[in-house]
């Protein structure tokens, strides 16, 4: 048996296309990777981290975020999400297709655009 890939199926690039429209807008925001002890961290005062540890620097608001997510789902023939349906803080969001169908490929796609174009550095699958 010999597996066959194919990385220019279209429905593939419509899913990573998808997901990476929903930051249109976004400047990009490259950081430099950082490791730094607890107590360190314990005397600054200035530096954002909460109980779930450094987030993406997301520049959008989520009239943006909303915005762009009713266009994607619009054009894909889906119900529109609803503004309390959107929080900045706690974006969540999913690629559904059918087993076999190349999931792994688009996730992994995905992540290297989002870092690509907007410097994202952080997901979680």
């Amino acid at each position: 048996m010999k597996i066959q890939f194919d990385s220019t199926l279209n429905y593939q690039q419509e899913a990573i296309e998808a997901i990476v429209n929903i930051f249109s807008g976004q400047d990009k925001c490259d950081s430099n990777f950082t490791v730094y002890s607890p107590e360190f961290l314990a005397q600054q005062q200035n530096i954002g981290f909460t109980d779930i540890g450094y987030g993406n620097r997301l520049l959008l608001t989520e009239g943006q975020i909303l915005e762009n997510t009713q266009r994607i789902q619009l054009s894909n023939g889906l119900k529109p999400s609803s503004r309390p349906e959107i929080d900045r803080k706690h974006l969540d969001f999913t690629v559904e297709m059918e087993t076999g169908t190349g999931k792994t490929y688009v996730y992994l796609r995905t992540v290297f655009e989002l870092q690509a174009k907007y410097g994202f550095k952080k997901f979680i699958i």
